[in-house]
């Protein structure tokens, strides 16, 4: 004798979802022909653990293809009807199988069917314009962070290019003429370079604040300070080599980051944007120190942006003891930034090794 399972069913205007009481179910064969739907199952259902199987021949025609899914208390089954409509009934026989019954957790009349729809609809044009929304600042988050990354790569590019041109035309007589040659430039891209940190700090770029905040106050420290407001360091041959080192790191981070826009890599690159600084990061620091212990007698003996006391005390701070505590601070700064650019590297190319085993 042939064991029925009890079977509930509900539709929506395009589907047909049929949910079927059997517990822990193996051996599921479903398949619709000729819209008549046949199924066979073992598992546990009202007579315990046994073959169950039915068969509905459905009012209208239905889409061959069927889908199951078996869930430790029941099998749900979604049939597709050929026409999109509401049907009467779910069987071509008006008296509908003893073993079926309306699920009523799915059911719905035709007008809440309709809601229904309305309502998925809406959800769905809500996030179809959220998302072109997002596709919109993704793009022009993309346009501007690349332009911004050419126009950094084209000044530092100018420069370094400058200064190597000079230097093998003029030779020695280059380093003592760099600031008057290259500082309008090196002005215009350290300035832009606060960018960066608004970029960190808002979230534009993930990267980390501090470190980026460190290295560019400390360059426009050394560029506007050290070098900008003396007039004596302006030839001496230490503003060649702080601004040879800078340009030399920038020329491979910011097409780095150009290619990065696009999530396009080139591997030599990538080496270069993660490995060159390591020899230059700490000879540029080196360099910046060398600029400010030579401006540390310039700043006493002038008494350039020294600090006034009281008249009580009758004196002031020169600025020279501010430098000595800055060459403690740079250090420290330089330690800060070296680790955070180790690790950024230690990472990249432990992803990159993962990827490839």
């Amino acid at each position: 004798m042939t064991l029925t399972p009890l079977v509930y069913w509900a539709q929506r205007h395009e589907e047909i979802y049929l949910r079927v009481e059997l517990t822990d179910a193996q051996n599921i064969d479903v398949h619709v022909q000729e819209s008549i739907l046949q199924f066979r199952a073992r598992g546990h259902g009202a007579k315990g653990q046994n073959e169950y199987e039915f068969r509905l021949e459905f009012l209208s025609p239905v889409k061959p293809e069927v889908s199951h899914k078996s869930t430790q208390r029941q099998v749900n089954i979604t049939v597709r009807k050929e026409q999109r409509g509401w049907w009467e009934r779910l069987t071509v026989q008006e008296r509908k199988p003893v073993f079926l019954a309306p699920d009523f957790d799915r059911w719905l009349d035709e007008s809440d069917a309709e809601m229904e729809i309305r309502e998925k609809e809406e959800k769905r044009n809500k996030l179809k314009a959220l998302r072109q929304k997002e596709e919109g600042f993704v793009s022009l988050k993309t346009g501007f962070l690349f332009v911004y990354n050419l126009v950094q790569f084209l000044g530092f590019s100018w420069i370094f290019v400058n200064m190597t041109v000079r230097l093998f035309i003029f030779g020695q007589d280059s380093l003592y003429d760099t600031f008057h040659t290259i500082s309008d430039v090196m002005f215009f891209c350290q300035i832009l370079a606060a960018v960066e940190v608004l970029n960190a700090a808002f979230g534009v770029v993930r990267t980390a604040v501090v470190p980026t905040l460190i290295q560019v106050v400390g360059r426009n420290f050394i560029l506007f300070i050290i070098f900008g407001s003396l007039e004596e360091m302006h030839h001496q041959p230490v503003v060649f080599f702080v601004f040879y080192l800078w340009s030399a790191i920038e020329i491979f981070r910011y097409p780095f980051y150009m290619l990065g826009c696009f999530d396009t890599e080139w591997k030599t690159l990538t080496w270069l944007r993660y490995t060159i600084w390591i020899p230059l990061y700490p000879l540029g620091v080196l360099a910046e120190a060398v600029a400010v212990i030579q401006s540390i007698p310039i700043f006493y003996e002038t008494k350039l942006f020294s600090i006034p006391l009281p008249k009580a005390i009758g004196t002031s701070i020169s600025f020279s003891y501010i430098l000595h505590l800055y060459l403690v601070l740079m250090f420290l700064g330089l330690f800060i930034n070296f680790r955070h650019l180790y690790k950024q590297r230690k990472r990249r190319f432990r992803t990159k090794k993962r990827k490839a085993n």
